[in-house]
């Protein structure tokens, strides 16, 4: 799979265009994994890669920052209001973080529990990162979004929905859990396609 998004990335590179990939799968399956593997095999190649988190678990990036679970988009984007200040205050340098490899790092987050939709979060945290303009500021090659694929509902659809996202894989095993997942997100992929 990384020599073909490699093959991708090297395409869109000659007509300057930044590859979005979006990675789905029910939680525990890898996809986490794969995203982080892919990210670090893409900026190996001489890439400049960005991986966004789409799980409010933010289990994403942990292994491209040697376990550390930086701060979500969505954390700072509450405590920038809990502290009376304009959202738009968010700084680039507080959500991106870098990892392994050169990897940029980035947690969407989710609400605080029992408040708000986690598929919302990710929607708001994909355009704070589009309102500060940091797929230009970074000048990206690729950028890999680990979405969630237990729950399609619009916010987890986002990625495909938004256009971000024109490369879409599946992470999934022979379980039933993992199969109706992967399913589900077929047919929000089919209806989203245009």
């Amino acid at each position: 799979m990384a020599q073909r998004a490699d093959e991708w990335v090297l395409r869109d590179k000659v007509s300057r265009r930044m590859k979005q990939i979006a990675i789905y799968g029910k939680g525990g399956i890898g996809k986490s994994t794969v995203a982080s593997n892919l990210s670090l095999a893409l900026a190996g190649k001489g890439h400049r890669v960005m991986q966004v988190g789409c799980d409010p678990k933010r289990d994403s990036t942990r292994t491209l920052t040697g376990g550390r679970l930086i701060p979500t988009v969505l954390e700072t984007f509450r405590d920038r209001l809990r502290l009376g200040q304009d959202e738009y205050s968010i700084t680039l340098e507080e959500i991106v973080h870098r990892g392994a490899g050169g990897v940029l790092c980035v947690e969407s987050g989710g609400p605080e529990p029992g408040v708000g939709c986690a598929g919302r979060g990710v929607l708001t945290a994909i355009q704070i990162l589009r309102d500060l303009r940091a797929f230009e500021t970074y000048d990206l090659d690729v950028v890999i979004y680990d979405v969630l694929g237990d729950v399609v509902c619009g916010g987890f659809a986002q990625p495909i929905r938004a256009g971000f996202a024109r490369n879409i894989y599946l992470v999934c095993s022979g379980e039933f859990m993992s199969l109706y997942a992967a399913n589900n997100i077929a047919k929000a992929i089919a209806r989203l396609a245009s």
